[in-house]
């Protein structure tokens, strides 16, 4: 969050000295449900099991943009973007993760938590007939972990990693103050897959900048190798407000 602010002054201080700049502000308050969160660890002696199992949703999340557009060309926004999910439920056979044994038929805890940081630089093209359209990269940090617990027994499985996505953007006016918006972050590659696709419809309030939004975002991805075998598709109900000046 103090990454968040620092850059919020910074690109506020820009946007003062840039003509035809603009800082905004987003933030997204969601209800997500997850369609599959299957998980194997170690991924190469692990046993299957799946977090979908012990509760699909709706869980409440939430994330924060900021970003700024220089001369209405050149983007540079980050996100704050949290996912933490303590679950429960019983598995139906032993459970091998980690380095431990989980019992069938025992009430066990489960946590999920998969944290995104982003910074995505974005070059907006001139229109095309009614549709704005933009192409740039994502660097995404992930910190991820999986834990579970039975009684005393716990085990826990984290990650911190780098991942390279891709990002897309398209927007169109759809009537008198009213924009369509569609934004995508993603990447596959043969260590896994990345996929972050938001559908919006966004209302402008007339007042100080403000709009709001709604819509649909699903996040799906993982990865599979020796370390960890994970693979998650969590849907989202989205709505949000997004401020600039």
């Amino acid at each position: 969050m103090k990454i968040i602010t620092r850059l919020a002054y910074v690109l506020s201080f820009a946007g003062s000295m840039q003509a035809y700049a603009q800082t905004y502000f987003s933030a997204e308050g969601a209800l997500a449900w997850q369609s599959r969160n299957d998980q194997r660890i170690p991924g190469d002696g692990g046993s299957n099991f799946s977090f979908a199992d012990f509760k699909k949703g709706p869980l409440p999340v939430y994330r924060l943009y900021v970003g700024h557009i220089w001369n209405e060309t050149h983007e540079v926004r980050a996100l704050y973007a949290p996912l933490a999910a303590d679950l429960n439920g019983r598995f139906s056979s032993p459970v091998q993760f980690q380095n431990s044994t989980f019992a069938p038929g025992v009430d066990t805890d489960g946590r999920y938590r998969f944290n995104s940081y982003r910074l995505t630089y974005a070059y907006h093209f001139p229109k095309v007939g009614e549709w704005k359209f933009a192409v740039g990269f994502t660097g995404k940090i992930r910190d991820a972990e999986v834990a579970l617990s039975q009684g005393a027994l716990r085990e826990s499985k984290t990650n911190v990693g780098f991942v390279p996505l891709l990002n897309l953007q398209a927007s169109r006016a759809i009537a008198e103050g009213w924009l369509f918006r569609l934004d995508f972050d993603g990447l596959a590659a043969p260590q896994g897959r990345a996929f972050d696709v938001a559908l919006f419809v966004e209302r402008d309030l007339s007042w100080k900048g403000l709009s709001a939004f709604g819509g649909y975002r699903t996040v799906e991805g993982g990865a599979d190798n020796k370390e960890v075998y994970n693979f998650a598709w969590i849907h989202y109900g989205v709505l949000g407000l997004r401020g600039s000046y």
